[in-house]
């Protein structure tokens, strides 16, 4: 949703390439003589049918219009929803429904609940849109024709006089007839829709969110329409978001559940008070492109969504709301499983196009890049938390300067090279390795690269359980970097010592001193500040003796290598004095080896960035070993007079 554009002062401009606001005054959309029902929807925020772009019509459509009357055939209105209470239970129940029809686990659930979920939306959206068209006589397309919109196939009858569809036709014919038509059917028209030759931008994110659903989980008729009764209540008119989240909001709850200790999906979700910490730090604006290379189920693209609206105003040309809701959010994602369920996510967050490109970021292997046409080859901003410990094949690493299997640092410089040269800024997770390991030349050669085309002007040190609930019990860093000049001082912040867990998550409370310091880099008992610059001076002239002592030793042996060239060409060849400078040369080149390692060292350890507190407080018991024992004395006279308690209880029983 955008809440911060009055209904009233925007229209969509229909055109054949795409849906463009614009404003109008506020006389020309609104009904001479309003009745409550215009009022109560002028008043209400925009919804989801403003969210997904209507490129094939070629109209101005007006905002703020009487609702589309009901389907014939399907229940009159959907549920209201005035509790989250309400809201949630309505979700829980077709969750139960999917586990009694033999989809357990929330991995199962999940993606199964996002494609009728999303078609039920698609299908509110698009009878909205069609009655905004019929209120000013302009001609309307649907993305899907009949039999394959919900309302023809899934919306329940109201009675069994209501007008005939296709679902009361596949009632009627028994024998499996909805199950054949589902799996048969519309699964693989649905996935076929963007291999039309005109297939718009809709119909193209229609079969990828259907890409991964080969036929329904469910396994009885009676379950499925079971849940697709229940499904059908839920729409974004229905909820009073007022009191309750938005639709998008109750999504994640379920994505939450993926990620939960277990699930294998763990690895694809990333704490949301993390990633609004993230998103705030790094501050996206309007006009601005956002990028995440492994979005996963599109968090940081939808927070960076949420954070950025609020900034849409009158003041905001209508073509740069299109661009905003259409042209700003990229991503890509490797896994079958997850990706239709991050297209679901964005689109439930109001973003018109995800313009996520299916395939592997690392060996750039394609599945689908249909959504991903056009996308500048370097963003202002990502937003990112690259997978942890993975192990990456030649193919993956051939695409990179530096070469490791590391999966976390091959990311990393694939990010550096996506930024913006001149002020792109990135917030990004990475696990604790990668800031201190200097003992493998692609980690440090990829810190170095950082470090040197990137200002890194903060680290924070997060606390070891923040992904505990996922089962990844690695410790994480949050890095921030903007591209364009060097690093000179990084600004540490220490969440570290908070105590997190399933019960005790992190959340934006503990980030508020490091949002309040950020700005001018305070330092504090949990934030201090690195010179990275006095760093490498001092690694430098520490390192200089060994380079000397090296530079030495590897010129003696030279000279020994030409006495030995003489000793050889001699006539007379004297063996034991060319065994001992063979010798003798092999021990210079040992240690200028060894001196030149040794300077290595202490330039490598430059770029060990663990984030280490030095202004830490720390208790310090001083206490005298007198004072300890006489506590531990009177603690033994107080156990033993509580056993005698408890003999003589048991004594007298």
């Amino acid at each position: 949703m955008l809440p911060s554009l009055p209904p009233s002062k925007f229209r969509f401009r229909r055109s054949t390439s795409s849906a463009v606001c614009s404003p109008i005054s506020r006389d020309a959309s609104r009904p001479q003589n309003p009745s409550p029902r215009d009022v109560a929807k002028k008043s209400a925020p925009s919804r989801l049918c403003r969210r997904l772009s209507c490129a094939q019509h070629s109209t101005e459509i007006p905002s703020t219009v009487p609702g589309p009357p009901t389907p014939a055939g399907a229940k009159k209105s959907a549920r209201k929803f005035a509790t989250q209470q309400s809201v949630d239970l309505a979700i829980k129940s077709v969750c139960d429904i999917m586990r009694r029809g033999n989809v357990a686990s929330a991995l199962q659930y999940v993606p199964e609940l996002t494609w009728i979920l999303f078609l039920r939306i698609l299908d509110e959206t698009e009878d909205r849109e069609e009655q905004e068209a019929d209120a000013v006589g302009a001609s309307y397309a649907s993305s899907l024709k009949k039999p394959y919109r919900w309302k023809d196939w899934a919306a329940p009858l109201e009675s069994a006089k209501a007008k005939p569809n296709k679902r009361k036709e596949l009632d009627d014919a028994g024998n499996k007839a909805f199950m054949h038509f589902v799996n048969g059917d519309l699964i693989p028209c649905l996935k076929k829709l963007k291999d039309k030759p005109n297939a718009t931008p809709r119909q193209k994110v229609i079969s990828e969110i259907m890409s991964g659903v080969e036929k329904t989980r469910i396994d009885t008729e009676k379950n499925l329409l079971d849940v697709l009764d229940k499904v059908h209540e839920i729409t974004n008119e229905g909820i009073d978001d007022t009191h309750v989240f938005a639709l998008s909001q109750i999504y994640e709850g379920l994505l939450l559940k993926m990620g939960e200790k277990g699930s294998d999906a763990g690895q694809f979700f990333t704490p949301r008070e993390v990633i609004r910490a993230m998103v705030r730090a790094i501050a996206p604006t309007i006009g601005e492109t956002v990028y995440d290379p492994c979005c996963g189920t599109g968090g940081f693209l939808a927070q960076a969504a949420e954070y950025m609206k609020p900034k849409i105003g009158a003041k905001i040309s209508g073509p740069a709301v299109a661009r905003f809701r259409q042209e700003t959010f990229w991503g890509r994602e490797k896994e079958n499983l997850i990706y239709p369920i991050g297209l679901a996510n964005l689109i439930l967050h109001g973003i018109d196009r995800p313009n996520i490109w299916h395939g592997n970021a690392l060996t750039e292997d394609e599945v689908y890049g249909g959504l991903f046409a056009g996308a500048p080859k370097q963003f202002d901003v990502i937003l990112t938390n690259p997978p942890f410990g993975g192990k990456e094949s030649a193919a993956a690493q051939t695409n990179f300067d530096y070469r490791t299997s590391a999966t976390q640092v091959l990311f990393l410089q694939h990010v550096i090279r996506a930024l913006k040269t001149n002020g792109g800024r990135c917030g990004m997770v990475i696990d604790e390795g990668v800031l201190f390991r200097t003992n493998e030349d692609a980690f440090v050669k990829t810190k170095r690269k950082l470090t040197d085309e990137c200002d890194l002007w903060c680290i924070l040190s997060l606390p070891g359980g923040v992904f505990s609930a996922a089962g990844a019990g690695v410790k994480t860093n949050l890095l921030f970097f903007t591209k364009g000049k060097p690093t000179e001082k990084i600004w540490y912040y220490d969440l570290s010592d908070v105590k997190v867990g399933k019960k005790t998550p992190l959340t934006l409370t503990h980030f508020e001193d490091f949002a309040a310091k950020l700005a001018a880099r305070e330092d504090s008992d949990r934030s201090w500040t690195l010179d990275l610059l006095a760093r490498k001076a001092k690694a430098a002239a520490d390192a200089q003796p060994f380079r000397d002592t090296a530079r030495a030793k590897s010129q003696e042996a030279e000279r020994a290598k030409d006495r030995l060239g003489e000793l050889k060409k001699a006539k007379r060849r004297d063996q034991p004095a060319i065994a001992e400078t063979e010798t003798e040369i092999s021990s210079l080149l040992k240690d200028a080896r060894e001196a030149t390692n040794k300077a290595e060292d202490i330039d490598n350890a430059v770029y060990d960035l663990k984030a280490v507190n030095p202004n830490r407080k720390t208790d310090v018991d001083r206490r005298t070993p007198t004072e300890l024992l006489d506590l531990i004395d009177a603690k033994g006279r107080e156990m033993a007079g509580a056993i005698a308690r408890l003999r003589a209880l048991t004594d007298t029983s």
